[in-house]
């Protein structure tokens, strides 16, 4: 394979196709057994039940396109719950100063863009592997947010920012809460600009041998702090996300959540090692998640059951990247 080739779409194969099927099946299949297991099937698939599923799925899935792009990258980012935590509170303390919605929400997604720049800052600039460097930025960010909020939540004025996550939107025609919508819409604009984009064509590029793509002539220094910093914006507007469901920000929110959105992201068919991935992948995976947490609440399961489940699943989804990886060597 000569450093060119990397830039041109790879051919469609019978393993491509079903590893892209892949992840769908077995939303499938996890509907499928929750809905035998259940006393009340009718109801784990009712309408109501699907709404609540979705609105559950929304700040996995924002986190979970904004990752996409890190992992195909090559990349990893652990400090995606700090970063929602921290954007929460930014857009609660913008909204209770008096800050028109608007602008509050376009300071907490600029917020976690400069999150994401940092990151990428401290991986091209001090040569920090990205594991370190975003589990430095988890510490920082945490910190910071706990700080703005001097150690407490934030409570916010009502305003349409606490409508996003609805389960039942004021205006009936939407049938969904707004930011289903906005998480469909930008997972399709990111979906299409990575598949048929040259930055996206470079991003599989990087994450498939870095090496090639410099020779290629690609700046993959910068083409790394654009990842990092598009990806910050996904955060911080999960962040968002996070406030309009909870009703306030609170600074120490979202622990753990960046290994679900890393989970969803490998789940959906995106390999830890870098050069595969999308971001429809990523959303069904996003929504594998959110179903079993969901089926497991029907079941009347302890936490701690679901909590072992979902560790299992990170387990298991990873050693199926690896046996992935194994299929693609030569």
């Amino acid at each position: 394979m000569t450093a060119a080739s990397l830039l041109l779409p790879r051919a469609p194969t019978l393993r491509a196709a079903v590893a892209r099927l892949g992840p769908a099946l077995a939303l499938v299949l996890v509907i499928a057994v929750f809905a035998l297991l259940t006393d009340a099937p009718a109801r784990y698939l009712s309408p109501f039940n699907l709404r609540i599923v979705l609105t559950q799925t929304v700040i996995v899935a924002l986190g979970a396109i904004g990752m996409t792009l890190i992992i195909i990258g090559g990349g990893i980012d652990l400090s995606v719950g700090a970063t929602i935590a921290l954007t929460g509170v930014v857009a609660a303390l913008a909204i209770g100063a008096g800050w028109p919605p608007a602008l509050a929400v376009v300071a907490a997604v600029l917020a976690g863009g400069l999150v994401g720049l940092g990151n990428g800052l401290l991986i091209t600039g001090l040569r920090v592997v990205p594991f370190i460097a975003t589990l430095g930025m988890l510490g920082i960010a945490r910190g910071i947010a706990k700080w703005l909020a001097h150690e407490q939540t934030v409570n916010v004025p009502s305003t349409w920012v606490n409508d996003l996550l609805v389960t039942f939107p004021r205006q009936a025609w939407m049938v969904l809460p707004p930011g289903v919508w906005i998480t469909l819409a930008l997972a399709v604009l990111t979906a299409t600009v990575l598949r048929r984009t040259v930055f996206g064509r470079r991003v599989f590029a990087l994450g498939s041998n870095e090496l090639a793509a410099r020779a290629c002539g690609i700046a993959t220094e910068r083409l790394k702090l654009t990842i990092y910093g598009s990806a910050g914006l996904f955060f911080g507007l999960a962040g968002i996300m996070q406030l309009s469901r909870l009703r306030q920000g609170d600074p120490t929110v979202a622990i753990g959540t960046e290994l679900d959105i890393i989970a969803a992201v490998v789940i959906g068919g995106g390999s830890l090692q870098g050069g595969e991935g999308s971001v429809f992948g990523s959303v069904v995976g996003a929504l594998i998640m959110a179903f079993l947490r969901n089926g497991c609440q029907q079941m009347g399961w302890p936490n701690y059951i679901q909590e072992i489940i979902i560790g299992a699943i990170i387990v298991l989804a990873v050693a199926l990247d690896r046996l992935r990886a194994g299929w693609s060597t030569p």
